[in-house]
């Protein structure tokens, strides 16, 4: 006997699941008898003289997970002695190994047919759940998220519903789902998780990551969803606009709030027209609103900073220089000409009572005339 062939199977080690580790199943002789070994001695770690050969190297440098092989080793009699003794009866360890009769044969064939069937089922069910994850992404009632989502718990809550809805229960199958619908913005830090966790396909871990990540601890979602107003385009537009803005900071917000915080962010001519007692929800809100929609587009709703601008220009263009000043050729002067004092003086000259102070006016206009002069 010159050769022996021996059985591999990898699989998970049990003391570290993302580890692998290699376990010896059966020796074979050339004769065709095989013997089993142990579930004691099966693992590698006790075959100190196998795992010094070269044939076992080159094997071990592409295992995977899952793997069934079967190596023929040369006898050499580090072998021979660790598998033989001196009659040439199979032992390990001083244990004689139990011959695998032709039946264990037959049932071990088909345990391993078994084996292969159940791998090809799992990877087809693989393949239809991805096809299946692509299809429940687009159906599902939510937007995608990114790292602009106003309130990513109300939104995390409601991605939990939408997988009870579509019974998605693996954990690994919600974090695949949770992948079709991040935005491209948030595609980085799932690649980063992914290379963080490795393996560890835990839903809780990936939730609790994602929640720490984009939760917004101040008030700056619910500041942007109160202050936010009409400025132009559609009422309807805006409304619409408003009311998802605040169901996302807080979608448990009751109907009296909500209806009062998007008519308040309406210009006042609309809003004052709207009765308080006839919409109590935001259906017949909306349908309110929208009777004033020709009213607003003949309105120009300018923003307050742009009425202050507007006014300051009109005054602008309706201040004229005085006439009866650029008559007497006094230069341009900017007041009203009833108030003007070339005509205070023609005024006086007809009442002797204010003769003196028309004089000392006069005098102090042409000092000043001939300064500028």
């Amino acid at each position: 006997m010159n050769n022996v062939k021996f059985e591999f199977h990898v699989v998970a080690s049990p003391a570290d699941p993302k580890s692998n580790t290699i376990n010896i199943t059966k020796i074979t002789l050339e004769n065709g008898e095989s013997y089993s070994f142990t579930e004691a001695n099966m693992n590698i770690s006790h075959h100190v003289q196998l795992k010094k050969t070269k044939t076992f190297g080159l094997w071990k440098e592409t295992i995977r997970r899952h793997d069934r092989k079967s190596l023929w080793f040369m006898l050499i009699k580090e072998l021979e002695d660790a598998y033989f003794d001196e009659a040439g009866n199979v032992l390990f360890k001083n244990t004689f190994l139990d011959k695998i009769t032709e039946d264990q044969k037959i049932e071990g064939a088909d345990l391993n047919l078994k084996g292969l069937l159940e791998q090809l089922t799992i990877s087809e069910k693989k393949k239809s759940n991805s096809k299946d994850l692509k299809d429940i992404a687009e159906k599902v009632l939510l937007e995608k998220f990114t790292s602009r989502t106003l309130n990513v718990k109300q939104w995390m809550e409601t991605f939990e519903k939408e997988c009870t809805r579509f019974e998605i229960v693996q954990d690994e199958m919600k974090i695949e789902l949770l992948r079709l619908v991040l935005d491209k913005s948030c595609t980085d830090w799932y690649q980063a998780t992914v290379s963080k966790l490795g393996q560890v396909n835990k839903w809780n871990e990936w939730k609790r990551r994602i929640l720490d990540t984009f939760a917004d601890k101040g008030w700056n979602s619910w500041r942007y969803a109160v202050a936010f107003r009409y400025k132009e385009g559609m009422l309807i537009d805006y409304a619409i606009k408003k009311e998802k803005l605040l169901l996302e900071v807080n979608k448990s917000m009751d109907q009296a709030s909500l209806i009062a915080l998007i008519v308040i962010g309406l210009p006042k001519v609309i809003s004052d027209k709207i009765d308080k007692d006839e919409v109590n929800d935001s259906t017949k809100l909306f349908k309110e609103i929208r009777k004033y929609e020709n009213f607003a587009a003949k309105k120009n709703y300018m923003s307050a900073k742009d009425n202050r601008m507007e006014f300051k220009k009109k005054i602008s263009n309706d201040k004229k220089p005085c006439r009866m000043c650029e008559s007497l050729n006094k230069g341009e002067r900017y007041h009203a000409e009833e108030k003007c004092w070339f005509r205070m003086r023609d005024m006086g000259r007809d009442k002797n009572n204010n003769n003196k102070i028309v004089s000392n006016t006069m005098l102090e206009v042409d000092l000043s005339t001939e300064q500028k002069n």
